[in-house]
């Protein structure tokens, strides 16, 4: 979907016109003397055959006529955001006649209280919407993008986040979210590799199965007035698109997509998501709307996925720009690929009943995709009480409340990566002058990141403020912008015009810059702040150029020049090309969009408040022209293997193979040693694991939080295999000079891959085992799978 935030009170009239009226702070565990990794994938969640359900939702169908049916495949857009090209007509009448199956983008409890009293007061048969909206890191309470929160490696505190924006949520009218997005992402100049967890498809499925149960529930008992129904996105393979550019397409052979591509969507649905949401690029060919090998026979009948399939913002309109045929016939297609909802485009409304006439698509199709929409509704208690207990007393007590703000700080704090930090630059004392500069440092909106929801920037705290919150009377902050984050034109129109909310100001370049290295020569320590803006990441948002946009470069050599201790803080939406930054910054903090309490967060990691503990999850190129680059590739027949003169390999003349920063690194302020890794046994036969031990110290001079991190390669195969594969990660919390000896299970599965013949099977052979701090810095044992 695309995403503009229009005037809230102009919108809030709208929506109720429309609508007939007016206007925990997660605990730190300690953990174990011989702590086990993260628990696999849980138990998949059985379907459920509720015979009372099939029972009200086979009586509720033998009442409906075909329009009535067809109009619960409507999902339509009124309120605050836009997030298309199109704004749905006539809803209130749609509704009162039983046309509308669904409302996104509104939401407040009187605005969705009203739209549900159309349809519950209004319509013949008193069927209930579904409201649902973009809650992608927080509702009201702002978490970092999905990106950040991945970076933690924290599926607790993941989690919790969901639960609160659950909360959230369906304290303010909402009972559907389109969350989590889950999609594999190996090109960082696309721009919504903020919202999903990054390029690996294990810790994605970890990622993904956290926030279902976050949203849901850890029952999926959905009719709890504070869970939420999640919808799974995009599926599928919309991180794959040729170029990075949005909306591209996909051409990828299905052992790699089985492999690869997949799992995370695959961890959803066994965790029990209530929805999935088809993608807008096309797949060999096909696009995912109409696709029925996807939606049909690889997520329902392989998968068993028993929920309903929704489109993204008109993509069933979009069919016939990808070249599938007209109207009539693309409303065909999706609809018998098993397409249940119809997001804004109104195809179905428009179409179905002649499909059926002209015998295109039958009656059992139809009715097939309304009763997943029903029993969707029906799972959600909708049927028992369509407002689930929304009051406006209830959301004045939920959102945003004391106990959320504080939880958030915790999280967000988790997230931050410390990508280089020489002379222990970090942390900061509490007695120094501090020039803080850059044009992201007292840009409260931009902490909230794309897809920021219900979020006020305004409510949200800049690094400005968080700096002076938290470093008190003994710190001197001078603060000067130094730079605009862009100085194009034509490109500040363009983001202007979709809600960028850029303010630019409209001194020479020059000016700014000698104003930052006049605050710098008066200080002890410069902290530049930098990066993008909110409105350069998400949907719509692909950047051939990925280094720091603007004059911002130029800002940073200008203070480098001072001769004063730089440390840059990095507020972006995905990895960047940072060469000059990564060899002349003494320190480098990755914060992201860290969200409503990005500042006080940042701040806490800047002085030392918290000891940083972050783990990229999506590789740093060194320059565009390595993209896509990922940890977890082949070898090629012909490696390189860093020899200089070595030229028929597989290598760049002008620059290395090798990332920026690789997956799985980050420092902290203290520093953390690996033995060698010990392995159970030597030989294990077919469908036996084993336990691969290593121990781990901390030998610097603070406590410290390590995410320790197990891969496997299967050296020999009937199909290439990846140098490295992630198959656990143990997050360990150790006390200066304190050291643990970690225990990872590899269990049979992990051993398996995809073949061929698209057949999950484990070879004979040898593997290797490899334990460390991030996917480059590991250490190495073997084992033998035995016939």
């Amino acid at each position: 979907m695309k995403h503009r935030k229009s005037l809230f009170h102009a919108a809030l009239l709208l929506a109720l016109s429309l609508a007939g009226g007016s206007a925990q702070a997660q605990v730190r565990a300690k953990a174990p003397a011989k702590a086990k990794s993260q628990p696999a994938a849980p138990t998949p969640i059985a379907p459920t055959a509720d015979p009372q359900m099939q029972k009200f939702v086979t009586s509720l169908l033998q009442k409906m006529t075909l329009e009535e049916k067809i109009g619960q495949l409507n999902l339509v857009s009124v309120g605050f955001d836009v997030t298309g090209p199109v704004v749905s007509q006539n809803v209130e009448a749609n509704i009162k006649k039983g046309l509308v199956g669904g409302v996104l983008n509104t939401y407040t409890p009187v605005a969705a209280r009203k739209l549900q009293d159309q349809a519950i007061q209004g319509s013949r048969l008193r069927i209930p919407l579904i409201l649902g909206y973009d809650v992608i890191h927080g509702h009201r309470t702002i978490f970092p993008i999905p990106l950040g929160l991945a970076a933690s490696w924290d599926l607790n505190a993941i989690e919790h986040s969901a639960r609160i924006a659950a909360a959230e949520a369906s304290a303010d009218g909402l009972n559907w979210v389109y969350s989590p997005m889950v999609d594999i992402a190996r090109d960082p100049r696309w721009g919504r590799v903020a919202e999903g967890a990054g390029e690996d498809p294990y810790l994605g499925s970890r990622i993904a199965e956290a926030m279902v149960r976050g949203f849901q529930g850890p029952t999926n008992d959905m009719t709890r007035p504070e869970t939420v129904m999640a919808c799974l996105k995009h599926f599928a393979l919309y991180g794959a698109a040729e170029a990075g550019r949005d909306y591209n397409t996909v051409d990828m052979s299905r052992q790699r997509m089985y492999n690869e591509y997949l799992p995370p969507y695959r961890a959803a649905v066994r965790a029990g998501v209530g929805s999935v949401m088809s993608s807008f690029n096309d797949i060999n060919g096909i696009p995912a709307t109409a696709n029925k090998w996807l939606l049909t026979d690889l997520l329902r009948k392989q998968w068993g996925f028993q929920g309903f399939v929704a489109t993204d913002y008109t993509a069933i309109n979009e069919l016939e720009a990808h070249g599938m045929g007209d109207e009539k016939k693309v409303s065909e297609l999706a609809i018998n690929a098993g397409v249940d909802m119809d997001m804004v485009g109104e195809v179905f409304l428009k179409q179905l009943a002649t499909n059926l006439k002209e015998g295109t698509v039958t009656q059992a199709t139809i009715d097939q995709a309304c009763r997943r929409v029903l029993e969707a509704k029906y799972k959600l208690g909708l049927f028992t009480d369509p407002y689930r207990g929304v009051t406006e007393e209830r959301a004045k007590a939920t959102l945003m409340k004391p106990a959320y703000l504080a939880d958030a700080r915790d999280i967000t704090r988790r997230t931050l990566v410390l990508l280089k930090n020489d002379k222990q630059t970090l942390p900061l004392k509490n007695s120094v002058n501090i020039a803080v500069v850059g044009p992201l440092a007292d840009r409260s909106r931009d902490m909230l990141g794309s897809w920021s929801g219900a979020g006020d920037g305004k409510q949200a705290i800049s690094i400005l403020q968080g700096i002076k919150n938290v470093g008190g009377a003994g710190v001197r902050v001078t603060y000067a912008q130094g730079a605009n984050v862009i100085d194009d034109q034509q490109l500040i129109q363009r983001l202007n015009a979709n809600e960028g909310e850029l303010n630019i100001d409209p001194r020479p370049a020059e000016t700014m810059i000698a104003e930052a290295v006049q605050a710098a020569q008066g200080a002890d320590v410069v902290v530049a702040v930098v990066g993008e803006s909110q409105g350069m990441t998400g949907e719509a948002a692909s950047r051939a150029d990925i280094g720091l946009p603007g004059r911002q470069l130029d800002l940073l050599k200008a203070l480098k020049a001072t001769g004063k201790p730089l440390v840059v803080v990095l507020a972006n939406g995905r990895p960047l090309t940072l060469p000059w930054e990564d060899q002349n910054a003494d320190a480098i903090l990755e914060t992201w969009f860290g969200g409503t309490q990005a500042g006080n967060a940042v701040a806490d990691v800047l002085f030392g408040v918290y000891n940083p503990s972050g783990k990229l999850t999506m590789t740093f190129p060194r320059a565009v022209g390595q993209i896509p680059i990922y940890y977890n590739h082949k070898s090629t027949g012909r490696p390189y293997a860093g020899v200089l003169l070595d030229k028929y390999k597989s290598r760049y003349l002008d620059i290395t193979n090798d990332p920026l920063y690789p997956f799985g690194f980050g420092l902290s302020y203290t520093t953390f040693t690996y033995g060698k890794p010990a392995v159970s046994q030597a030989n294990i036969g077919p469908g036996q694991g084993l336990e691969v031990t290593v121990t781990v110290q901390n030998t610097g001079q603070y406590d410290g939080t390590e995410i320790a991190q197990c891969y496997l390669r299967d050296i020999v195969g009937s199909s290439t295999r990846p140098v490295q594969e992630l198959k656990g990660f143990q997050k360990i919390t150790l006390k200066k000079g304190e050291s643990r000896q970690l225990t990872f299970y590899l269990a049979a599965s992990d051993l398996k891959f995809y073949n061929d013949d698209l057949k999950f099977v484990s070879e004979p052979g040898e593997f290797q085992v490899m334990t460390g701090g991030n996917s480059r810095d590991v250490q190495m044992a073997s084992f033998t799978l035995t016939k």
